[in-house]
């Protein structure tokens, strides 16, 4: 299975009330996802803007990971300082870095993937260039859209805006996974706020034009909306010790448990399993592996919980 991701790399410093990286450390929502289905078996290839800056530790990881990349020069890499304040994941995100928009896509890449991951992390993904995704895509695409729903503040902290294009982008995507920030901030509808709530944001963000629509909710859960069928997803049981890049490998989770399996509820446990892995350890050295998210799934399918 060949998995493509689209958005930049980031290198970010993580503080949460168990953990601190105390450096800057690989991370970003495609290429979490391209680490996630490498591991998972799948061949991954990573397109995005990395500066000089970090070019050479890049190069590195992308070795050591085993993970194909094309590579675009920027002024810098993108990053960010994520200091976590509770339970819930909620954290204060403040730019270290801002790389270059992703100006277009390798000839032949995205035609040859099952499927491909878009995953921008701070407007790198334009409009166009998902059309021009959607446009050579033979495979499916998903779209984590929390890139598309970030600017920086005027005290250089990200807050969340509804992108006005975001009517025209739901419908060049097959799914869309979005965490209960970012589905609030696209539908208005707060998916904490009850059962009742997180099921109305689910097919709000749905009926925008996707095929498929998740929404994530750390320990809580997920949920997911077809057009038809709207599922709830428990999260698998685990101490998280750092929920970053849970997002991101559920999506990859998603992914290879869809073209495993074929099935919306299948392929979002498998997703579930995943993310717990990684939110059990701090950057991208997360031991996961395709038999221990097996063990995993067959446990929440079967119990509800692991």
């Amino acid at each position: 299975m060949k998995i493509v991701g689209i958005g930049n790399p980031v290198f970010d410093y993580i503080k949460t009330p168990v953990v601190d990286t105390r450096t800057r450390v690989l991370s970003g929502c495609s290429t979490n996802a391209c680490l996630a289905a490498r591991r998972l078996g799948a061949e991954t290839t990573l397109i995005g803007c990395v500066g000089e800056d970090f070019a050479a530790t890049f190069d590195a990881a992308l070795k050591r990971y085993r993970i194909a990349a094309h590579v675009y020069p920027s002024p810098e890499t993108g990053g960010f300082s994520l200091v976590y304040y509770d339970a819930l994941g909620n954290r204060h995100l403040d730019v270290l870095g801002r790389a270059a928009p992703i100006p277009s896509i390798p000839e032949g890449v995205v035609e040859a993937a099952d499927y491909v991951i878009v995953g921008p992390i701070l407007g790198e993904v334009s409009a166009d260039l998902l059309r021009e995704v959607r446009q050579a895509a033979r495979g499916r695409v998903l779209l984590d859209p929390q890139g598309m729903l970030r600017r920086i503040g005027a005290d250089g902290r990200i807050e969340h805006y509804r992108n006005a294009e975001i009517e025209a982008i739901a419908p060049l995507c097959d799914v869309i996974k979005a965490n209960e920030v970012e589905a609030e901030t696209i539908t208005g509808i707060n998916p904490r706020a009850g059962e009742g709530d997180l099921r109305r944001a689910t097919q709000a963000l749905q009926r925008l034009g996707c095929q498929v629509a998740i929404v994530t909710m750390a320990a809580d859960g997920s949920a997911a909306f077809d057009g038809d069928h709207y599922t709830r997803i428990p999260a698998f049981a685990t101490n998280a010790i750092d929920p970053t890049g849970a997002g991101d490998t559920y999506a990859a989770g998603f992914v290879v448990g869809y073209l495993r399996y074929g099935s919306l509820k299948e392929a979002c446990y498998y997703g579930s399993c995943v993310a717990s892995v990684m939110v059990e350890h701090v950057g991208p050295d997360f031991p996961l592996t395709a038999r221990e998210a097996d063990r995993r799934f067959e446990l929440l399918m079967r119990d509800g919980s692991g």
